[in-house]
């Protein structure tokens, strides 16, 4: 006989959860411009955990802010965590400073590692390391992992750390999280049950943009669900350009 868990025993979780992309990146316009050139390697000085966010970044970060801000005081985040990577927590300090807020980093929201193939382009990992290159098309994206580096797989397991802590600290509030494409992409593959393929066809096919927003709010049943993907309608309605890099991109 099945015995069927109770209201009271089923996990608890928080009111929403905004998954914030960053605003553009100097290491998106990098991205975009090696590979427009055709070149193996990024022009970029800094590392990715330095990278900053460009000029147009900043300008998105701010049309967030002046929108978060604009909102009543029970649609506002009540707790805000950020990747400790600059361009997230640039991104993260200009809407939470409108909000007189404070973003906690967490290291579990950085950017996945591409550990040797950091800075490279597709052009540049196949040149430069050719078995790698035919190994991860064997494997496939989602579990092929680079020399020192992380799959997907394994940001998804730092994803569901951070849920079960999100649980356990703030259940009932309202939680942004100023993170990085794969992450969020990996808080739908946890929240979500996805499998890879549909993980990899969302990731192909709809465009997470830069300052998008990813929203859940807990339903009648308790669990988390998905009201709306990579939203933009912020930037829509300003003078800010929206951006996101192609679906090729080891960028986030």
């Amino acid at each position: 006989m099945s015995i069927e868990p109770s209201r009271e025993s089923a996990p608890a979780h928080v009111e929403e959860l905004v998954l914030v992309r960053h605003g553009e990146s100097l290491g998106n316009v990098a991205d975009a411009e090696a590979r427009r050139r055709g070149l193996g390697r990024l022009d970029l000085a800094t590392r990715d955990p330095d990278t900053p966010l460009s000029e147009r970044g900043r300008q998105q970060a701010d049309v967030l802010g002046r929108s978060v801000s604009a909102l009543g005081a029970d649609d506002q985040p009540e707790v805000v965590l950020s990747s400790p990577y600059a361009r997230a927590a640039q991104t993260a300090h200009v809407v939470t400073e409108r909000l007189g807020l404070r973003a906690t980093p967490d290291e579990r929201l950085r950017e996945r590692d591409l550990g040797v193939f950091d800075g490279l382009t597709g052009a540049g990992i196949r040149e430069a390391y050719p078995e790698e290159a035919e190994r991860r098309s064997r494997l496939g994206k989602f579990y092929y992992r680079p020399p020192g580096g992380e799959s997907w797989t394994d940001v998804a397991l730092r994803v569901r750390h951070v849920l079960v802590d999100l649980a356990s600290m703030y259940a009932g509030r309202r939680v942004w999280v100023f993170t990085h494409q794969a992450v969020i992409m990996s808080f739908r593959l946890v929240l979500e049950g996805l499998d890879e393929r549909r993980l990899l066809e969302l990731d192909r096919d709809e465009p997470l943009g830069n300052c998008s927003l990813t929203r859940y709010r807990r339903g009648s049943g308790g669990t988390l669900e998905l009201v709306s993907f990579a939203d933009t309608s912020h930037l829509q309605a300003s003078d800010a350009e929206e951006t996101h890099e192609s679906a090729q991109s080891e960028a986030g």
